[in-house]
Protein backbone atom coordinates (compact mmCIF):
# COMPACT_ATOMS: atom_id res chain seq x y z
CA UNK A 1 0.00 0.00 0.00
CA UNK A 2 2.88 2.64 0.74
CA UNK A 3 4.34 1.87 -2.81
CA UNK A 4 1.40 2.57 -4.76
CA UNK A 5 0.94 5.37 -2.58
CA UNK A 6 4.06 7.31 -3.03
CA UNK A 7 3.88 6.10 -6.91
CA UNK A 8 0.38 7.89 -6.55
CA UNK A 9 1.62 10.54 -5.12
CA UNK A 10 5.21 11.24 -6.79
CA UNK A 11 2.63 11.03 -10.39
CA UNK A 12 0.59 14.10 -9.24
CA UNK A 13 3.50 16.28 -7.85
CA UNK A 14 2.65 19.79 -6.75
CA UNK A 15 3.80 22.96 -8.47
CA UNK A 16 8.05 23.21 -8.22
CA UNK A 17 9.05 25.26 -5.13
CA UNK A 18 12.50 25.52 -6.74
CA UNK A 19 13.66 26.30 -10.25
CA UNK A 20 16.70 26.96 -12.88
CA UNK A 21 16.67 30.96 -11.95
CA UNK A 22 17.78 29.27 -8.21
CA UNK A 23 21.08 28.03 -9.18
CA UNK A 24 24.35 29.49 -8.53
CA UNK A 25 27.07 30.36 -10.67
CA UNK A 26 28.50 27.50 -11.85
CA UNK A 27 31.98 29.06 -13.25
CA UNK A 28 34.73 26.81 -12.96
CA UNK A 29 32.45 23.80 -11.88
CA UNK A 30 33.71 20.04 -14.05
CA UNK A 31 30.33 18.53 -14.87
CA UNK A 32 29.84 14.62 -16.36
CA UNK A 33 26.30 14.27 -17.77
CA UNK A 34 25.80 10.62 -19.06
CA UNK A 35 22.84 10.14 -21.64
CA UNK A 36 23.22 14.50 -21.97
CA UNK A 37 22.49 13.44 -25.67
CA UNK A 38 18.73 13.68 -25.40
CA UNK A 39 15.48 13.93 -23.13
CA UNK A 40 16.33 15.20 -19.64
CA UNK A 41 19.87 14.80 -20.11
CA UNK A 42 20.18 17.24 -22.66
CA UNK A 43 17.72 19.81 -20.57
CA UNK A 44 20.31 19.32 -17.73
CA UNK A 45 23.26 19.86 -20.14
CA UNK A 46 21.56 23.14 -21.30
CA UNK A 47 20.71 24.84 -17.96
CA UNK A 48 24.43 23.77 -16.96
CA UNK A 49 26.10 25.89 -19.95
CA UNK A 50 23.79 28.77 -19.26
CA UNK A 51 25.18 28.62 -15.69
CA UNK A 52 28.50 28.55 -16.91
CA UNK A 53 29.66 24.73 -15.91
CA UNK A 54 32.08 23.21 -18.30
CA UNK A 55 30.38 20.16 -19.31
CA UNK A 56 30.97 17.03 -20.68
CA UNK A 57 28.27 15.22 -22.23
CA UNK A 58 29.12 11.41 -22.31
CA UNK A 59 27.04 9.23 -24.30
CA UNK A 60 27.27 6.32 -27.00
CA UNK A 61 26.67 7.81 -30.27
CA UNK A 62 29.44 10.72 -31.69
CA UNK A 63 26.86 11.68 -34.37
CA UNK A 64 24.07 12.45 -31.78
CA UNK A 65 26.06 13.90 -29.08
CA UNK A 66 27.91 16.46 -31.77
CA UNK A 67 24.11 17.28 -33.03
CA UNK A 68 23.41 18.10 -29.45
CA UNK A 69 26.19 20.00 -28.94
CA UNK A 70 26.03 22.03 -31.71
CA UNK A 71 21.98 22.65 -31.11
CA UNK A 72 23.07 23.99 -27.67
CA UNK A 73 25.47 25.89 -28.69
CA UNK A 74 23.34 27.84 -30.57
CA UNK A 75 20.78 28.10 -27.80
CA UNK A 76 23.02 29.16 -25.47
CA UNK A 77 26.23 30.32 -26.82
CA UNK A 78 28.30 27.75 -24.81
CA UNK A 79 30.14 24.49 -25.75
CA UNK A 80 29.44 21.13 -23.77
CA UNK A 81 32.22 18.65 -24.77
CA UNK A 82 31.85 15.13 -26.10
CA UNK A 83 33.01 12.30 -23.74
CA UNK A 84 32.62 8.91 -25.46
CA UNK A 85 30.75 6.33 -23.17
CA UNK A 86 28.89 2.78 -23.94
CA UNK A 87 27.57 2.04 -20.18
CA UNK A 88 26.96 -1.55 -21.85
CA UNK A 89 30.68 -2.41 -22.17
CA UNK A 90 32.46 -2.54 -19.32
CA UNK A 91 36.04 -1.95 -21.60
CA UNK A 92 34.67 0.99 -22.68
CA UNK A 93 33.63 2.43 -19.55
CA UNK A 94 37.60 2.21 -18.36
CA UNK A 95 38.50 3.74 -21.80
CA UNK A 96 35.86 6.61 -20.94
CA UNK A 97 36.84 7.27 -17.59
CA UNK A 98 40.39 7.12 -18.89
CA UNK A 99 40.13 9.73 -21.57
CA UNK A 100 38.46 12.16 -18.58
CA UNK A 101 40.89 11.66 -16.29
CA UNK A 102 43.36 12.28 -19.04
CA UNK A 103 42.05 15.99 -19.63
CA UNK A 104 40.73 16.61 -16.13
CA UNK A 105 42.28 16.69 -12.80
CA UNK A 106 39.15 17.60 -11.17
CA UNK A 107 35.14 16.65 -11.10
CA UNK A 108 32.73 18.39 -9.60
CA UNK A 109 29.31 17.01 -10.46
CA UNK A 110 28.92 13.77 -11.71
CA UNK A 111 25.04 13.01 -13.24
CA UNK A 112 24.56 9.33 -13.99
CA UNK A 113 21.24 10.06 -16.19
CA UNK A 114 21.33 7.51 -18.40
CA UNK A 115 19.47 4.42 -18.83
CA UNK A 116 17.82 2.08 -20.69
CA UNK A 117 13.99 0.64 -19.97
CA UNK A 118 12.53 -2.09 -21.02
CA UNK A 119 14.07 -3.28 -23.99
CA UNK A 120 13.60 -6.78 -25.46
CA UNK A 121 14.85 -9.46 -22.66
CA UNK A 122 16.81 -10.96 -24.53
CA UNK A 123 18.63 -8.20 -25.37
CA UNK A 124 22.45 -8.13 -23.02
CA UNK A 125 25.37 -6.12 -22.30
CA UNK A 126 28.87 -6.86 -24.53
CA UNK A 127 29.71 -8.53 -20.94
CA UNK A 128 26.35 -11.25 -21.29
CA UNK A 129 24.53 -9.22 -18.35
CA UNK A 130 21.18 -7.82 -18.48
CA UNK A 131 20.82 -4.77 -20.81
CA UNK A 132 19.14 -2.64 -17.92
CA UNK A 133 20.77 -3.93 -14.93
CA UNK A 134 23.85 -4.11 -16.83
CA UNK A 135 23.29 -0.76 -18.65
CA UNK A 136 21.67 1.37 -15.28
CA UNK A 137 23.67 -0.20 -12.40
CA UNK A 138 26.78 -2.09 -13.30
CA UNK A 139 28.09 0.66 -16.38
CA UNK A 140 27.58 3.66 -14.05
CA UNK A 141 28.80 1.87 -10.91
CA UNK A 142 32.12 1.60 -12.51
CA UNK A 143 32.63 4.74 -14.28
CA UNK A 144 31.59 6.41 -10.71
CA UNK A 145 34.19 4.20 -9.05
CA UNK A 146 37.14 5.05 -11.59
CA UNK A 147 35.87 9.05 -11.15
CA UNK A 148 36.71 8.92 -7.94
CA UNK A 149 39.97 10.44 -7.72
CA UNK A 150 38.70 13.40 -9.43
CA UNK A 151 35.87 13.64 -7.34
CA UNK A 152 37.56 13.56 -3.81
CA UNK A 153 40.24 16.06 -5.78
CA UNK A 154 37.45 18.90 -6.30
CA UNK A 155 36.43 18.46 -2.53
CA UNK A 156 40.56 18.80 -1.24
CA UNK A 157 40.76 22.03 -3.47
CA UNK A 158 37.25 23.68 -2.84
CA UNK A 159 38.15 26.69 -0.95
CA UNK A 160 34.73 26.64 0.59
CA UNK A 161 35.11 23.18 1.97
CA UNK A 162 32.09 22.22 -0.76
CA UNK A 163 32.22 18.65 -2.02
CA UNK A 164 32.05 17.06 -5.04
CA UNK A 165 28.74 15.49 -5.81
CA UNK A 166 27.11 12.32 -7.66
CA UNK A 167 23.65 12.35 -8.62
CA UNK A 168 22.01 8.93 -9.55
CA UNK A 169 18.79 9.08 -11.19
CA UNK A 170 16.24 5.99 -10.50
CA UNK A 171 12.36 5.95 -11.07
CA UNK A 172 9.18 5.65 -9.38
CA UNK A 173 10.00 1.87 -10.20
CA UNK A 174 12.19 1.34 -7.44
CA UNK A 175 9.26 0.60 -5.86
CA UNK A 176 7.73 -2.25 -7.77
CA UNK A 177 10.03 -4.80 -6.88
CA UNK A 178 11.05 -6.24 -3.45
CA UNK A 179 14.77 -6.51 -3.87
CA UNK A 180 17.66 -7.88 -6.06
CA UNK A 181 18.12 -11.01 -7.25
CA UNK A 182 21.62 -11.58 -8.31
CA UNK A 183 21.42 -14.65 -10.24
CA UNK A 184 19.34 -12.95 -12.82
CA UNK A 185 21.43 -10.32 -13.85
CA UNK A 186 23.68 -12.27 -16.03
CA UNK A 187 22.38 -13.93 -19.52
CA UNK A 188 21.36 -16.92 -17.14
CA UNK A 189 17.54 -19.05 -17.24
CA UNK A 190 16.72 -17.11 -13.64
CA UNK A 191 16.72 -13.69 -15.78
CA UNK A 192 13.94 -15.02 -18.40
CA UNK A 193 11.98 -15.52 -15.09
CA UNK A 194 11.61 -12.10 -15.09
CA UNK A 195 9.37 -9.99 -17.18
CA UNK A 196 11.53 -7.17 -18.55
CA UNK A 197 9.05 -4.62 -16.05
CA UNK A 198 10.61 -6.29 -13.26
CA UNK A 199 14.09 -6.25 -14.07
CA UNK A 200 13.64 -2.57 -15.18
CA UNK A 201 12.52 -2.19 -11.63
CA UNK A 202 15.16 -4.28 -9.85
CA UNK A 203 17.64 -2.17 -12.14
CA UNK A 204 16.10 1.06 -11.00
CA UNK A 205 16.19 -0.30 -7.51
CA UNK A 206 19.95 -1.25 -7.20
CA UNK A 207 20.44 2.75 -8.20
CA UNK A 208 18.97 3.78 -4.88
CA UNK A 209 21.41 0.74 -3.38
CA UNK A 210 24.51 2.12 -5.15
CA UNK A 211 23.98 5.76 -4.19
CA UNK A 212 23.35 5.20 -0.56
CA UNK A 213 26.18 2.74 -0.49
CA UNK A 214 28.51 5.20 -1.95
CA UNK A 215 27.18 7.85 0.49
CA UNK A 216 28.31 5.56 3.50
CA UNK A 217 31.35 4.56 1.75
CA UNK A 218 32.48 8.49 0.81
CA UNK A 219 30.04 10.52 2.83
CA UNK A 220 33.27 12.38 4.02
CA UNK A 221 34.58 13.36 0.72
CA UNK A 222 31.13 13.33 -1.60
CA UNK A 223 27.83 13.94 -1.67
CA UNK A 224 25.61 11.09 -3.02
CA UNK A 225 21.90 11.48 -4.01
CA UNK A 226 19.09 9.47 -5.94
CA UNK A 227 15.80 10.30 -7.48
CA UNK A 228 13.09 10.17 -9.29
CA UNK A 229 12.98 12.37 -12.09
CA UNK A 230 9.11 12.23 -12.32
CA UNK A 231 6.95 10.78 -15.30
CA UNK A 232 9.14 12.57 -18.08
CA UNK A 233 7.89 12.66 -21.94
CA UNK A 234 11.34 11.15 -23.57
CA UNK A 235 12.83 8.75 -25.89
CA UNK A 236 12.54 6.08 -22.98
CA UNK A 237 9.49 5.07 -23.59
CA UNK A 238 9.84 3.83 -27.16
CA UNK A 239 10.16 -0.40 -25.81
CA UNK A 240 6.96 0.44 -24.55
CA UNK A 241 3.27 -0.92 -26.30
CA UNK A 242 1.27 1.95 -27.83
CA UNK A 243 -1.55 1.49 -25.16
CA UNK A 244 0.62 2.27 -22.23
CA UNK A 245 2.12 5.15 -23.73
CA UNK A 246 -1.50 6.16 -24.40
CA UNK A 247 -2.17 5.75 -21.05
CA UNK A 248 0.86 7.90 -19.47
CA UNK A 249 -0.20 11.10 -21.77
CA UNK A 250 -2.19 12.40 -18.77
CA UNK A 251 -0.03 12.08 -16.16
CA UNK A 252 3.32 12.69 -18.34
CA UNK A 253 5.63 16.14 -18.32
CA UNK A 254 8.05 17.50 -20.18
CA UNK A 255 11.90 17.20 -20.24
CA UNK A 256 12.33 20.73 -17.97
CA UNK A 257 9.98 19.07 -15.36
CA UNK A 258 12.49 16.41 -15.54
CA UNK A 259 15.33 18.20 -15.42
CA UNK A 260 14.76 19.93 -12.29
CA UNK A 261 15.43 17.55 -9.65
CA UNK A 262 18.93 16.05 -10.46
CA UNK A 263 19.57 19.86 -11.29
CA UNK A 264 18.91 20.11 -7.66
CA UNK A 265 20.95 17.76 -6.30
CA UNK A 266 23.64 18.66 -8.81
CA UNK A 267 23.32 22.36 -7.84
CA UNK A 268 21.66 23.77 -4.87
CA UNK A 269 23.14 24.62 -1.67
CA UNK A 270 20.12 23.25 0.55
CA UNK A 271 21.80 20.25 -0.94
CA UNK A 272 25.11 20.02 -0.43
CA UNK A 273 24.48 17.96 3.03
CA UNK A 274 22.02 15.53 1.36
CA UNK A 275 24.08 12.59 1.68
CA UNK A 276 22.16 9.26 0.87
CA UNK A 277 18.78 10.98 0.62
CA UNK A 278 16.36 10.29 -2.05
CA UNK A 279 14.69 12.83 -4.03
CA UNK A 280 11.03 12.87 -5.45
CA UNK A 281 9.37 15.34 -7.91
CA UNK A 282 10.04 18.09 -8.18
CA UNK A 283 13.32 18.74 -6.16
CA UNK A 284 11.55 17.58 -2.78
CA UNK A 285 12.97 15.16 -0.48
CA UNK A 286 11.18 12.48 -0.39
CA UNK A 287 11.11 8.15 0.22
CA UNK A 288 12.65 5.09 -1.73
CA UNK A 289 11.52 1.80 -1.06
CA UNK A 290 12.41 1.02 2.58
CA UNK A 291 14.25 -2.36 1.59
CA UNK A 292 17.01 0.02 -0.17
CA UNK A 293 17.63 1.54 3.21
CA UNK A 294 19.23 -1.86 4.75
CA UNK A 295 22.94 -2.05 4.82
CA UNK A 296 23.43 -5.45 4.17
CA UNK A 297 22.07 -4.97 0.66
CA UNK A 298 23.75 -2.22 -0.03
CA UNK A 299 27.26 -4.19 0.90
CA UNK A 300 26.18 -7.26 -0.96
CA UNK A 301 25.25 -5.26 -4.08
CA UNK A 302 28.73 -3.88 -3.45
CA UNK A 303 30.62 -6.56 -3.21
CA UNK A 304 29.19 -8.12 -6.31
CA UNK A 305 29.34 -5.04 -8.28
CA UNK A 306 33.60 -5.22 -7.33
CA UNK A 307 33.95 -9.19 -8.17
CA UNK A 308 32.25 -9.21 -11.30
CA UNK A 309 33.65 -6.09 -12.89
CA UNK A 310 37.03 -7.59 -11.52
CA UNK A 311 36.13 -10.40 -14.38
CA UNK A 312 36.14 -7.92 -17.54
Amino acid sequence: MGALLSLVQQSFPPSPTWEINDIPDLTGKVVIVTGGNAGIGKETVKVLLEHNAKVYLATRSATKANATIAELKDETGKEAIFLHLDLADLSAVRKSASEFLSKETQLHILINNAGVMIPPVEETTVQKYDLQFGTNVIGHWLFTILLLPALFAATDASTTHEKARVVTVSSSANYLTNGLDFEAFADSPQRKKYDKWELYSKSKFGNVVVARELARRYGDKIVSTSLNPGNINTDLQRHMPHWQVVILRWMIYPATYGALTQLYCATAPAAADANGKFFIPWAREGKANKATEDPQVGEKLWAWLEEETKKH
